[in-house]
């Protein structure tokens, strides 16, 4: 009797199995399309800590990411630099600029990268120059102008003779002019990380821009005082970013980094 009824269970043991893979087979397992890495480019007078609490939020989230030092030396220079890590990075990316580094990842246009992020940032046309933006004439209020902004001779392999004229922000003037809404303790922190800027990237002009066929997110700083309000909406507008505005000196990636990173979150997805 047991002969008989295990010559039943074993052809019924293989029909089963064979329903099971079929049924298996039939339904593919969803599979989550991979989170991006998120790259945060730092602009004029800062350096990639300038990112800290941004990055510390977003990491918290579950998201890689990566802040790279910018050099400062003209959009194209400097694009360049972060394209070699965007390259080596696996999956999509996210890149993030804040001021000056909105016009450096402009100027990348790596395949992977599926989304930017302009944070008061310059995000500037074909053949422009960054200055358009702060050009009084036609946005009037940056306070980014001498005695504030001074000058000086560095060290430099990419200029002439192997040496640059950079800008820097003077210690006193920098406060009221780059973050109004910070803390002494927190300024003093982002006086020791400034970094000096070639004085002839501003005059640089703008390659292609990713921006036109990359989606594009963009935080305006209401109380910003280096570049316009105004000409951060407007450069929102041009570009077709979804925006979004917050009352904020300049450095709001330090002054206000959960809502900047807010805005990144939902362009990473």
């Amino acid at each position: 009797m047991f002969r008989r009824l295990s010559r039943l269970l074993v052809p019924l043991t293989v029909a089963l199995c064979a329903i099971g893979i079929t049924l298996t087979c039939a339904v593919p397992t969803a599979q989550a399309a991979p989170r991006p890495t998120i790259v945060l480019v730092h602009g004029a007078f800062a350096d990639k800590t300038s990112w800290d609490g941004v990055a510390s939020i977003l990491r918290r989230d579950g998201y890689r990411v990566v802040a790279v030092d910018n050099p400062l030396r003209g959009p194209a220079h400097d694009a360049a630099v972060v394209d070699r890590t965007v390259r080596s990075l696996p999956g999509p990316v996210v890149l993030v600029g804040h001021s000056y580094g909105g016009a450096v990842i402009t100027n990348i246009h790596d395949p992977k990268v599926t989304r930017l992020v302009y944070v008061a940032a310059f995000a500037p046309g074909a053949g422009e120059p960054i200055a358009s933006a702060i050009n009084p004439l036609q946005y009037p209020g940056s306070q980014l102008l001498p005695p504030a902004l001074q000058l000086k001779v560095v060290r430099d392999s990419t200029g002439v003779g192997g040496y640059n004229l950079d800008a820097y922000i003077e210690a006193s003037a920098f406060p009221k002019i780059f973050a109004q809404d910070v803390s002494p303790a927190t300024i003093k922190t982002m006086l020791a990380h400034q970094k000096s800027f070639a004085a002839s990237a501003n005059l640089e002009l703008g390659g292609r821009p990713s921006w036109a066929k990359t989606p594009s997110w963009y935080v305006v700083s209401a109380n910003d005082r280096v570049i316009p309000p105004a000409a951060q909406r407007d450069a929102a507008k041009r570009i077709r970013a979804r925006t979004t505005e917050i009352a904020s000196s300049h450095a709001s990636l330090v002054s206000h980094p959960a809502a900047v990173a807010g805005v990144i979150r939902q362009a990473a997805g």
